[in-house]
Formats: structure tokens, sequence, C-alpha cells
């Protein structure tokens, strides 16, 4: 156990979550752009819940890396929102894809291996992902496939901050621990 109370925080922005949720949100507003159109979109509400969704995975993050200096129970509770936001951005994106009578590429399609293999660039941008974005159906494709890649992601973020938690407290068991040693002196 550390003899910080505040523990460092935030590097938000090395975590691979981070960088993956932040492809996501840009490349969601892109989608929304380019192929939710009021013309083709029923519901123009869709359009910005779907933002919203792709905007809170991303800063749920950041917030959480943020507090958890001093709250690590709220750096759960956020990268668990960051989570829960992306599920359902998922889902928004295989509603699409059914509502357009587009398929959904099977997580063994070539197609999904190849998006795949890209997250392992150290240098991912909105270019790299750019062939994929021209059509409905492989744009809400490529998109499902960073989902799953960021909730994966996330999934092992929050083990391992549960992990932490468990074996070191948090900030309330650390003030407790400093006030009984000065008490002590």
């Amino acid at each position: 156990m550390t003899n910080e109370l505040i523990q460092k925080h935030g590097g938000y922005r090395t975590l691979k979550s981070f960088q993956t949720t932040t492809l996501i949100y840009d490349l969601t507003v892109e989608f929304c752009d380019r192929h939710m159109t009021y013309k083709t979109n029923k519901s123009p509400r869709t359009n910005d819940q779907m933002i919203q969704a792709a905007r809170s995975g991303r800063q749920n993050i950041a917030e959480g890396c943020q507090a958890s200096g001093t709250s690590k129970k709220t750096e759960l509770k956020l990268v668990g929102v960051a989570r829960a936001s992306l599920e359902e951005l998922l889902l928004d994106y295989e509603d699409y894809l059914r509502q357009h009578k587009l398929a959904l590429w099977s997580k063994d399609s070539p197609r999904v291996a190849e998006i795949r293999r890209l997250a392992y660039k150290t240098d991912r941008t909105n270019r790299t992902y750019a062939r994929f974005l021209a059509e409905q159906e492989s744009a809400a494709n490529c998109l499902i496939c960073l989902i799953h890649q960021a909730n994966f992601l996330l999934d092992q973020q929050l083990k391992a901050l549960e992990k932490s938690f468990l074996e070191e407290g948090g900030f309330t068991e650390r003030l407790y621990q400093q006030r009984k040693n000065n008490r002590s002196y």
C-alpha cells in the first residue's frame, strides 16, 4: 500500500480503451453525418443519442481516471458507465443494420479480421478506418467491431480496477491509516 494520501491519477490519454473510444466517438459523428440524414432517419433524436452514447463512453473513462486519486469507487463506477454507454451504442448500430436490411458481419468474417488487425497499429486515426466508412453496411460493421474491442479493453480495465481496489483499498482506507499513523507519534 502506498503512503501517499492522494495517489497518482489521470494518464487516461495513454489507455488503449480511451484511444479506442475516441475513435468510436469521432467515427460515430462521421457515421451520423454521412448515413443518418433526415431523409433516411425517421427519428433525428437517434442521431443525438448515438453521438451522446459514444461521447459518454469516452468522457467517463477520462472522468473516472481523474477521480481515481481520491476515489477508486468513483473510477470503477465511471468506467462501468463508459462500458454501459458503449453497449447502448452497439445496440444502435445493430438496430441500424437490421432496420436497413443490411448484413451484420460475423466475428469470423475476413472483413472483421481486417478491422481487428488495425487495432495493433500504434498510430491509429480516423483515416485508418476511412476505407470502411463510405458504405452504410461497412461503416456500421466497422464501428461494431471497434465497440467490441473497446468493450473487451474496458472489461479488462474493470477487472484490474476491482483487483486493485480489493488489494489496496481506496482513499478512505489511506486516510484512516495516515490519521492512525499520525496519532501514534
